[in-house]
């Protein structure tokens, strides 16, 4: 039986992460033993290498829920990951697949066998072997699919026909329903039937005999009401649903909104499809949230830790190229005041910090923009009063923190002049790195391109560039 500790689960997922590293390095360290001595391996070196350590690694991991192992095989490298995925009981296999970010399980894919897959994928209900098939090689899919009772199949094939991030992809199948003409004790004793009730389940679906959602009985309200009452009369008819063709991000927004844990999902005659679970929304707002950071930092894709050098490559290096354009442009335009910076060597020691504190700002504004257009608060109109917003503050931090880098130049250089460059460059390099921190966004979002991609790469080039170019200009005008 699986044991849960719910007291500081950081804690406890680090404690059982380290257990295991312990665990395989005693694991690796006899092996290496056995090797190095030459030894043969015979029945007694068998059993102290393979049995004695990894017995009480399999114990460990029995203890273990899915998710907590899920866990440990993304921090550990390929090696021992493998090693521990062997040990893993079969049972759990399609779950942890499940939970293991998209990398780690293309590696675990990678290593198992056709029939180990498709005893794994077994495991699953069709709305999760749904999110995992895209994964599995096609035959694998089909041999599943032909396991299947009728029901299933429908419901894995009609999940499959949408496209990954919409509501059909993700909704659940497993729901209970009613009819709005029976009285809640006849639904009372309708649902003792079940053995057990879908999880999740906070609320009874209510439907007439063509399928046509009516409302929702809430769990709690029915505990409590009057038995003989009908349940037409004490349902709620005011519904948050959805459609299946929906983006499962705005689902998740809504979930969040009105504090769901079930919303059902109708067709576009209103017939229940299926239902979408807390527990499913909250992956979605993980993932977005983690592809919106890795988005921002110019990665197109979550990176495995231990990957290959190959893949990691392959997955930095389109941004990382951009960056070096922009990069040589910045040195061109230092380039173009080679003159002025070899007559006030100042300039050079100065000129990192206007453009270091414009990047700041400009990341500030642009994470700001990006979360607001990521979350439906941001019209297309409003963007010119946001950017005269974030102007004024520029323009109040470029004052405050330029006064501030100005007096330290004039102390540090014995230079007033200096000091006021330094104070009219701050504050114009963040006004542009402001505009920019709007702009960018604003105008991917217009083209409809994802404005966190790349967008903190592309604002660092302009305020990279842009203030070296202001301070520079600046200078070689007032004080050369």
């Amino acid at each position: 039986m699986t044991v849960i500790d719910k007291k500081q689960p950081t804690d406890r997922l680090q404690d059982n992460l380290n257990q295991v590293q312990r665990l395989i390095e005693r694991q690796r360290l006899v092996e290496d033993l056995v090797h190095r001595q030459d030894m043969p391996k015979h029945d007694l070196v068998e059993s102290l290498v393979h049995k004695q350590n990894l017995v009480e690694l399999e114990h460990k991991l029995e203890s273990l829920h899915p998710a907590d192992i899920a866990y440990i095989l993304e921090a550990l490298p390929l090696d021992d990951r493998l090693l521990v995925w062997d040990l893993v009981d079969s049972e759990d296999e399609g779950e942890i697949l499940l939970e293991v970010s998209d990398a780690v399980r293309e590696s675990l894919i990678e290593s198992m066998e056709q029939h180990e897959l498709v005893a794994a994928a077994e495991q699953l209900d069709a709305d999760d072997l749904a999110d995992l098939a895209p994964d599995l090689p096609r035959q694998v899919v089909y041999e599943v699919m032909g396991g299947l009772d009728e029901e299933e199949r429908q419901q894995l094939q009609s999940a499959l026909s949408y496209e990954e991030g919409q509501v059909g992809a993700l909704m659940d199948y497993e729901l209970v329903k009613i009819r709005p003409d029976v009285s809640c004790e006849v639904v009372l004793r309708y649902l003792r039937r079940f053995d057990e009730l879908p999880s999740q389940t906070d609320k009874i679906f209510v439907v007439d005999e063509d399928g046509v959602l009516k409302g929702v009985l809430p769990v709690r309200r029915l505990l409590v009401c009057d038995p003989e009452r009908l349940v037409e009369e004490v349902m709620a008819t005011e519904v948050v649903s959805f459609h299946p063709d929906e983006d499962a991000a705005d689902a998740a927004l809504a979930f969040e909104r009105y504090d769901l844990v079930t919303a059902p999902v109708v067709d576009e005659h209103g017939v229940l499809v299926g239902r979408l679970t807390v527990d499913e929304m909250v992956d979605v707002i993980r993932e977005e949230s983690e592809t919106e950071a890795l988005n921002l930092a110019g990665l197109k894709e979550e990176e495995d830790l231990f990957a290959p050098v190959i893949d990691s490559v392959k997955n930095r290096w389109a941004w990382l190229a951009i960056n070096l354009c922009t990069a040589f442009v910045a040195s061109r335009v230092i380039g173009a005041f080679e003159g002025s910076i070899e007559r006030l060597v100042a300039l050079a020691a100065l000129m990192p910090i206007v453009a270091g504190i414009g990047g700041n700002s400009g990341n500030q504004t642009i994470t700001m923009i990006v979360r607001a257009l990521a979350m439906g608060q941001l019209q297309p109109g409003q963007a010119q009063r946001l950017w005269r917003k974030e102007l004024g503050v520029s323009v109040i931090n470029g004052l405050v923190w330029g006064s501030a880098l100005g007096v330290l130049a004039w102390l540090l250089y014995g230079n007033f002049s200096l000091g006021l460059v330094m104070l009219a460059a701050t504050t114009l390099n963040l006004m542009l790195a402001a505009s920019m921190g709007v702009l960018i966004p604003t105008m991917m979002e217009r083209f409809g391109k994802d404005p966190a991609v790349g967008s903190s790469v592309l604002i660092t080039a302009c305020t990279d560039s842009g203030g070296f170019f202001i301070f520079l200009g600046l200078a070689s005008l007032f004080l050369l």
